[in-house]
């Protein structure tokens, strides 16, 4: 992959989302914040870096996520679960917290395709955008397929 072309696209997605002011969400009646740990996570996962296609991919998605965060008022996945804060102390012991996770699934965009928006939260912190990701494999031939007549006229 040109590392050109890569860095001009991060450098994009990296204004638009810096630039983007908290989305109050529906469902959550809450405000959603843009701050650098979900702009990080689009980039990393695990303390490595993702693959640049998946990076270039969760970029493109980024217009969609923030559309979706807007409108969706319907909760598709909750996850609650304890995470390590920090580094351990010299006894190796962990601060822990626990996170809110909350999935939206829409399908949205010109090519109508399903997108999956996470949020997060820590402790009683900030809800903040996680990640967004295509809801399932879009390298089929024909991509996702969606109908837009009923059953019976299939």
């Amino acid at each position: 992959m040109d590392f050109e072309y890569f860095r001009t696209k991060r450098e994009k997605a990296k204004m638009l989302y810096s630039s983007k002011k908290p989305i109050c969400n529906p469902y959550l009646e809450r405000d959603v914040i843009f701050n650098s740990d979900g702009f990080h996570h689009l980039q990393f996962s695990a303390r490595r870096e993702r693959d640049k296609k998946e990076q270039l991919l969760k970029f493109s998605l980024l217009p969609l996520a923030f559309h979706i965060i807007k409108k969706s008022a319907t909760l598709q996945e909750y996850r609650k679960e304890l995470i390590t804060i920090g580094k351990q102390d010299k006894n190796g012991l962990c601060l822990t917290k626990t996170a809110d996770y909350w999935g939206f699934v829409a399908i949205v965009g010109e090519k109508w395709i399903k997108v999956k928006v996470i949020l997060r939260r820590i402790g009683d912190g900030n809800i903040i955008f996680w990640s967004v990701m295509p809801y399932s494999k879009l390298k089929r031939e024909d991509g996702q397929k969606f109908y837009t007549e009923g059953i019976e006229d299939i």
